[in-house]
């Protein structure tokens, strides 16, 4: 796995980037952070440097093993762990079957329970993706980055682009059949949940757990990382001052 290793300080914060993306779309978080700490992100398989597996396998558990093998080749003992939209789940996944190492979660924009999504909805998006995959995928990129500024929609569909077939439609698959509140529920250190307008269906983290933390960002896209990268850092600091003061 491609991993972004730099800065010096504790806790660490391992980023894990969203579908069709890479460790790129963190920069502005890695370089606000590496001031003070360390904080890393990766590739997961199939995405940016990291390359596609053998198997072609993409479930969750698999990627969240993925993360452990990095975690632990990288010396990270008790570290902050973030992830944006699908890597939300692989973040959720580590999170609730190594719950000692993650002193604290923050969630940007997370997938909620797509097991919930209609599958009326769902089955004819998934056949337009074996049919006409580059039109179908655009289209809804497109869609969620629609509150987005230029450069970013630019770059997120350069993105999705440069990321093989395989492992975008792999992990759609994987992510339907995800139950990401069950570890959730096992994992029981800090959380923040930072959402956009566009994540308020019934089946989002934070109606179906309506005590998880979280908070709304809006002017921008899905990927608020991206857009709002300064308040987002703010969000980030926050959460982490919150985090040293639990751990202490």
């Amino acid at each position: 796995m491609f991993v972004d290793d730099g800065g010096i300080g504790e806790p660490a914060v391992l980023f894990i980037h969203g579908l069709g993306g890479n460790t790129s779309q963190w920069k502005a978080q890695l370089e606000h952070l590496r001031q003070k700490r360390r904080a890393l992100a990766v590739d997961l398989r199939g995405h940016g440097r990291t390359a596609l597996p053998g198997n072609e396998v993409f479930d969750i558990e698999a990627m969240a093993a993925d993360v452990k093998d990095l975690a632990d080749s990288s010396r990270l003992q008790r570290f902050v762990l973030a992830g944006h939209s699908a890597g939300e789940s692989v973040a959720i996944a580590f999170s609730g079957n190594d719950p000692e190492r993650v002193l604290g979660l923050f969630l940007v924009d997370p997938a909620g329970d797509d097991r919930q999504v209609p599958r009326v909805e769902v089955e004819p998006f998934m056949a337009a993706l074996e049919s006409d995959y580059q039109s179908a995928i655009e289209d809804y990129w497109r869609e969620l980055l629609s509150h987005s500024e230029t450069v970013v929609q630019e770059k997120v569909i350069a993105d999705l682009r440069a990321t093989p077939r395989a492992a975008v439609i792999g992990i759609f698959r994987a992510i339907l059949t995800y139950d990401p509140v069950t570890p959730l529920h096992r994992y029981p250190g800090p959380v923040l949940s930072v959402i956009t307008p566009l994540n308020n269906a019934p089946f989002s983290l934070h109606r179906l757990i309506p005590d998880l933390p979280h908070r709304l960002i809006t002017g921008t896209g899905h990927w608020p990382q991206m857009d709002k990268p300064d308040q987002l850092n703010r969000m980030i600091d926050a959460f982490l001052e919150r985090v040293i003061r639990v751990s202490r």
